[in-house]
């Protein structure tokens, strides 16, 4: 996977993770966005471990700098 794979990756599970309904959780998330074919289970844990590691996700929800990057993807798909 290229490093611009990756960054569109992170973008659209933040945007998942922002979009996400009350009840959902980040392992909701994660099946849900494999089930789509974006990627496989074991890419979508490495994802979510580098969004863990570069502190967007804290305690299983976005951080500050995890919904400022989720907004701005949103604002980029959108264009």
């Amino acid at each position: 996977m290229s490093e611009d794979d990756i960054d569109i990756l992170k973008k659209v599970t933040l945007l998942g993770i922002l979009n996400k309904k009350s009840d959902e959780n980040l392992s909701d998330i994660q099946v849900m966005l494999v089930e789509t074919g974006m990627y496989t289970m074991k890419e979508a844990k490495q994802i979510f471990k580098m969004l863990k590691e570069e502190q967007f996700l804290v305690n299983g929800e976005l951080s500050v700098k995890g919904i400022t990057e989720a907004k701005a993807a949103e604002a980029m798909f959108k264009q």
